[in-house]
């Protein structure tokens, strides 16, 4: 098997490769090769059938890692979720593996930045408390050390005893009272003091 053509795209790092007889064309990136030296391919190199098989497999690393970073456009991304992701499109996972180990080493993908971001995001909607927030953050497949990271970070920017004021007055306007109220507070990851001190500064 013969290379035809071997040229970089604008996606840096990343080439177009051309094969001669199957005229196959796909991308490969040098990080997914193991045995293959990729300083040696160009123009008119021949490849045995092992070379040729490894190649095959950085282009379908790179297809994932295309759909990936395709998925990271529209939005943070936590390896976990977008992992479940390229499953359920079929993917084979060690090229989901190959292909989330690349972009987490160039920072595309990043589980840190993805928990404040989802925290940023969630607070819009809902006021919880940092045990119902550290336990959201664990059941997306964030660890618990950089997810207690991101809650640190995320409480220094926002009172966590004010957003529990919020819910209680939220939780009466619904007519919750009681040990209703109570048991939804610390459902939402609020300690039994946040509550009484929220109940104490609106009587």
């Amino acid at each position: 098997m013969t290379i035809i053509s071997l040229e970089e795209t604008s996606y840096k790092g990343m080439y177009r490769i051309t094969l001669e007889k199957t005229g196959s064309v796909f991308f490969i990136r040098k990080d997914y090769l193991c045995s293959v030296n990729f300083e040696e391919l160009c123009e008119g190199y021949e490849l045995s059938e092992e070379q040729h098989e490894e190649l095959l497999d950085a282009g379908l690393c790179c297809v994932v890692e295309l759909k990936a970073v395709e998925y990271l456009a529209r939005a943070e991304q936590s390896r976990f979720g977008l992992t479940r992701k390229l499953k359920q499109k079929n993917y084979n996972d060690v090229y989901i593996k190959n292909a989330l180990d690349y972009l987490e080493q160039a920072n595309y993908l990043s589980d840190e930045r993805y928990a404040r971001a989802w925290l940023n995001t969630r607070k819009i909607n809902h006021y919880e408390g940092h045990t119902r927030l550290l336990s959201e953050l664990l059941s997306r497949g964030i660890s618990r050390e950089t997810a207690q990271n991101a809650l640190q970070e995320f409480f220094t920017e926002n009172d966590e005893d004010e957003i529990c004021l919020k819910a209680y007055t939220k939780a009466v306007k619904n007519k919750k009272s009681g040990d209703k109220l109570i048991a939804a507070l610390i459902k939402s990851g609020f300690t039994l003091k946040q509550i009484h001190n929220a109940e104490n500064q609106l009587v």
